[in-house]
């Protein structure tokens, strides 16, 4: 029984140890990356490992610690092109195409087994990076020095991204196959919804902006049906026709005889469907928002007569 007891004690020791420490091995961690390099991250949410961290960030983070950690085992440089390779390889699915191409390149120059893949790799970085370059991208809202303002000029902003998008397409073409296309894939939609959050922040200052906002919205949703973000996008499309609803009542107050029950009528059909849409995919973390959202503008509604608005 004594024995028992210390061999469970060691290894849940071990095992508390591992979770905060850095990796046993640069091949342990190599491994967990290289069984998720090829997953589909556009349809998917990307695995997790046993912290419930992402796993590409993760397995960045152990290689880094693991470096500082086994400085001493590693001042040869055995395993610096494999290291190089696998933090490439993490950087990528990170969006940190720049400095995944650097690691590709330092790797390929490293590593002759590893030089043929690398450069390609690190060409394809280079290229997403380039072309997510083009155009505006959303904006940290508490950045160093202030934010900057949003050009209003629509026309122009669409049009670089989809120089951007034109740019991403063409790449996405040449890298038909492979973990990059959904690389590719993500940067398309990300593109798509830039434009849209453009169009939703100037519409009080261009015209016709309303109706651009709810097209660029829509379009997100058409083009990306198929994307992890599928409810996310559905979700900000309903809370856009909730936010106009709110806008019309304080606009034009349902005992003001201005009020257009048809008008209100069309906006609260739109964004009731689309919260009970997303509110039926069990597991998700939209449910819960979009089941929210459906009680306060329900809600909302209370205090327009009944005869002016039925429920």
């Amino acid at each position: 029984m004594a024995i028992s007891t210390i061999g469970c004690t060691t290894f849940s020791s071990k095992q508390i140890e591992a979770r905060y420490s850095p990796s046993e091995g640069i091949l342990e961690t190599v491994a967990v990356l290289r069984r998720h390099v090829s997953d589909d991250t556009y349809r998917f949410p990307p695995a997790n490992d046993f912290t419930g961290r992402n796993v590409y960030r993760a397995a960045l983070l152990r290689l880094e610690s693991l470096e500082r950690a086994e400085a001493s085992a590693l001042q040869s440089g055995y395993m610096d092109d494999v290291i190089a390779f696998a933090k490439a390889r993490s950087l990528e699915r990170l969006r940190a195409y720049d400095l995944a191409a650097q690691h590709y390149r330092e790797s390929a120059r490293l590593s002759n087994e590893l030089r043929e893949i690398a450069l390609a790799s690190a060409d394809v970085c280079e290229r997403i990076d380039r072309a997510i370059s083009v155009g505006i991208d959303l904006r940290d809202p508490f950045a160093a020095g202030g934010v900057t303002p949003l050009p209003l000029d629509a026309e122009v902003v669409r049009t670089n991204l989809d120089e951007r998008i034109a740019q991403l397409s063409k790449l996405l073409d040449d890298v038909h196959e492979g973990h990059y296309r959904y690389i590719v894939q993500e940067e398309i939609e990300r593109a798509d919804w830039i434009r849209a959050e453009h169009s939703v922040a100037i519409r009080s200052v261009v015209e016709d902006g309303t109706l651009l906002a709810v097209g660029e919205l829509q379009r997100v949703v058409t083009r990306h049906g198929a994307s992890k973000n599928r409810l996310r996008h559905l979700l900000r499309l309903a809370n856009f026709y909730a936010t106009l609803g709110r806008e019309y009542l304080a606009a034009v107050p349902p005992e003001s005889l201005a009020f257009d029950p048809a008008r209100f009528r069309e906006l609260f059909d739109a964004a009731i469907a689309l919260y009970e849409l997303v509110a039926s995919h069990d597991g998700s973390p939209e449910k819960l928002q979009a089941t929210r959202s459906l009680e306060a503008f329900l809600a909302l509604t209370l205090s327009i007569d009944a005869d002016r608005f039925d429920r």
